[in-house]
């Protein structure tokens, strides 16, 4: 018999420990973020809003890559549309929290929803997989990365010339070591092999050729589309 969802405290901290490893990476790359906003002209409160409310690294990079001041309409509607792509793929994540969180009333889970990313996703998902019903491990997690996403990026508006370069101490590579370890035992057959496969290349194939954070996008409709079509 299935356990039935539930939520305790000690779920929360269980969530909370396991992002300690993907932390070093997560404080590096908000700094990185506080740097680029700083170099842009940002304000050092328009910077934490920023930050802090949009919660979404990689369109944040983006949407920074628009920027310019004085900002415009048009400059505006640039920034709501790049951000709003890249983080298409949070539709086919939250998609698939469906099973486990369709349960819990919508008043806990839609805010709840605003703390989702890649890493607190995989964690949960890791956990319910294992046969967790605990989804304190989500929240604790998803809580725990907003803080320290939050609280870095200060040093990285003020002190940023000595974190712009995060692979020169090799911290860029924290979190794709971390998803790596946590996705091998979510391995079961051929739709993840063919899939994970195609969405890396398309991945790749985007960055070599367009640059920038688009291979996210692409990446995640490709794997999503052959895990659709592929039968184990």
């Amino acid at each position: 018999m299935t356990e039935p969802t539930r939520i305790t405290l000690a779920g929360t901290l269980l969530g909370a420990r396991l992002t300690l490893p993907v932390l070093p990476g997560t404080v590096v790359f908000a700094a990185v973020f506080g740097t680029v906003a700083a170099q842009k002209g940002l304000s050092f409160l328009e910077t934490l809003l920023i930050n802090s409310v949009v919660f979404a690294g990689a369109s944040q990079f983006v949407a920074m890559e628009v920027y310019a001041a004085p900002l415009t309409l048009a400059g505006l509607l640039a920034m709501v549309g790049v951000t709003a792509a890249v983080n298409l793929r949070m539709l086919l994540i939250g998609a698939s929290l469906r099973p486990w969180l369709g349960t819990v009333p919508g008043l806990h889970t839609y805010p709840a929803l605003f703390l989702l990313t890649d890493i607190n996703w995989l964690i949960a998902l890791r956990h319910y997989n294992e046969g967790g019903r605990d989804w304190g491990v989500y929240l604790g997690s998803g809580l725990a990365i907003w803080v320290v996403w939050s609280a870095s990026v200060v040093p990285g508006y003020f002190l940023g010339a000595l974190l712009a370069d995060p692979g020169r101490y090799g911290l860029d590579l924290v979190m794709p070591a971390f998803f790596t370890a946590l996705l091998v035992p979510l391995w079961k057959g051929r739709r993840q092999t063919v899939s994970w496969g195609l969405a890396g290349v398309v991945a790749w194939g985007t960055w070599a050729t367009f640059g920038g954070y688009w291979g996210i996008l692409t990446g995640a409709l490709a794997g999503a589309l052959a895990g659709a079509f592929v039968d184990d």
